[in-house]
């Protein structure tokens, strides 16, 4: 059999090229044009790309049946359609880790540039004119820098840090304190104690709902006067009118930001300030993470191509078969209840035991394992997909145990249950499959309920006794919400009782605010989104 053929459509490495070249022939073909991609396409076994070009389901269809692997030479695949690929087998691989290292160093790099004031000393200079008065900074020696997200580049963060001898202060709700003291950070439960500490903060955590403008105006409030800030994970989580705010009320001394809320940036008001050192996103643009990137974008294609395992395929091509086409539906199931834990809690997990029950453990269950992990992971680490999934676990020190039984417990005939022990609590979920094939959820912390795991679902805790569930409703649909399902489940007679609500649209905060008020709630409803 002859070389696999290779089309490389946007600039790599040239290690990365020189890689592939041993291997395979290799068409670089940097600026090709759609029309002409799409004429040629068919006559390639895999395509590399970066984030110009737009792998849709037309792109995928004319390459079919040889196009098997499409690579992208950097973070996500916002450019790639991963379930089309997935419907035909076509492994989808990117290079998640290739720029760890100098995201990392580029959080240092604007963290000094902004407290010596060098960008504007720079300006000042080669405008010429020789001043010093300006630009007196403050040193790093004895000061507190606060970490919000110690993951991959806020571990690397810290360790740089300490060897500065500041005081490395860090908050992550999601990371088990091992962590904490393996990278020689100091935990702190919140996110106000962090804040009010701290006379750097550095964010290092994923943009999702939860997590944009986790620092507004509020949290700056807390903070000591003169505050500096840097931002090289993603615009917007720390808020930029919160920001501009502190700055022209002299609570923020000096900001560093390698990204913004609105991309490309040109004319932000942020720029007017001369003590922010701003960047055009240049967190992954070193030579060495491009190497790297080139390199293992090459290594990752080369391997899917042989038929061997990719450390960072995006789907699951491999499971393509008869025995996927069964456990599809609970592959899904797995993702989702592994999604509910931390929408409702923070503690750090210690373990997690997973129990598959009926017929589907005559399958490989594995892949419900990853798929739950995936699920479990998601809200808290950026680029989790099925292959690093467990590797994420690990790193994060929460131990997985699995079991078969032959025989539900339970009237389903398959059964998931899984049972989290969290540093704080623990929590059980049970769930199945629907004759539809659509996820529910069984079970929740011993409550009996049949609930889709589809969009938002809000649960509400609450007294057992008449005149609860009506106000409920009612309060909803003044809001404008519809409500799709609900379900209601004790464990005893005159106990608490729970609502699972099937809503077709997300419900704001103020409306979740004032369901704590209605009589007999509990507590402040929980909204999940799947």
């Amino acid at each position: 059999m002859g070389k696999k053929k290779i089309i490389v459509t946007e600039k790599i490495a040239d290690e990365g090229i020189t890689i592939l070249e041993t291997k395979a022939e290799v068409d670089y073909r940097d600026g090709i044009s759609r029309e002409e991609l799409m004429e040629i396409i068919g006559n390639y076994d895999a395509l590399i790309v970066r984030s110009i070009t737009k792998v849709n389901e037309e792109l995928i269809g004319k390459g079919l049946p040889r196009l098997a692997v499409v690579g992208r030479a950097c973070n996500g695949v916002d450019n790639i359609d991963v379930d089309a690929c997935t419907r035909y087998g076509i492994v989808v691989a990117n290079t998640p880790d290739s720029n760890t290292i100098s995201a990392a160093e580029q959080t240092i790099s604007l963290l000094l540039s902004s407290a010596r004031k060098t960008a504007w000393a720079n300006h000042f200079l080669k405008e010429g004119v020789w001043d010093r008065k300006p630009f007196r900074g403050v040193e790093l020696y004895g000061k507190t820098v606060g970490i919000v997200g110690l993951g991959r580049i806020g571990s690397m963060v810290a360790t740089r840090l300490k060897s500065f001898n500041m005081k490395v202060i860090a908050y992550d709700p999601y990371i088990l304190d091992e962590r904490f003291e393996r990278f020689g950070a100091e935990k702190r439960e919140t996110l106000e104690a962090l804040v009010r500490e701290a006379d750097f903060i550095t964010v290092h955590t994923p943009r999702n709902e939860e997590t944009m403008h986790m620092i507004d105006e509020k949290v700056l409030s807390w903070a000591k006067d003169g505050v500096r800030l840097v931002n090289c994970a993603r615009g917007g989580i720390i808020k930029e009118e919160a920001i501009l705010k502190g700055l022209a009320e002299g609570k923020i001394s000096s900001a560093g930001l390698d990204v913004f809320e609105q991309e490309p940036a040109t004319g932000n008001p942020l720029f007017e300030y001369d003590s922010v050192v701003v960047t055009p996103h240049l967190g992954a643009d070193t030579f060495e993470a491009q190497k790297r990137v080139g390199e293992t974008i090459a290594e990752q294609v080369l391997k899917a191509l042989r038929g061997e395992i990719v450390p960072n395929v995006v789907n699951l091509p491999t499971m393509l078969t008869e025995e996927l086409n069964y456990l599809q539906p609970y592959i899904l199931l797995a993702e989702k209840l592994g999604n509910i834990y931390y929408q409702l809690a923070k503690s750090p997990i210690d373990r997690v035991e997973l129990t598959f029950s009926g017929p589907i453990t005559k399958n490989e269950t594995e892949i419900l394992t990853i798929s739950f992990l995936k699920g479990l992971l998601e809200p808290t680490v950026e680029l989790v997909n099925y292959v690093n999934a467990k590797m994420l676990a690990a790193d994060r020190g929460i131990k997985i145990f699995e079991k078969k039984e032959a025989q539900s417990p339970k009237r389903y005939k398959n059964l998931i249950t899984a049972h989290i022990y969290g540093k704080d609590g623990e929590m059980e979920l049970a769930g199945t499959i629907s004759r539809a094939r659509i996820p529910i959820l069984v079970e929740i912390d011993g409550y009996e309920t049949e609930s889709h795991l589809e969009g938002y679902v809000l649960l509400v805790k609450h007294e057992d006794r008449p005149r609860i569930i009506g106000p409920v409703a009612m309060q909803l649909g003044d809001s404008g919400v519809n409500i799709a399902g609900m379900k209601v489940a004790r464990k005893k007679k005159g106990e608490q009782s729970i609502m699972l609500i099937n809503v077709d649209n997300k419900i704001e905060d103020e409306v979740l605010k004032a369901l704590v008020n209605s009589d007999g709630v509990l507590e402040a409803p929980v909204l999940l989104h799947f």
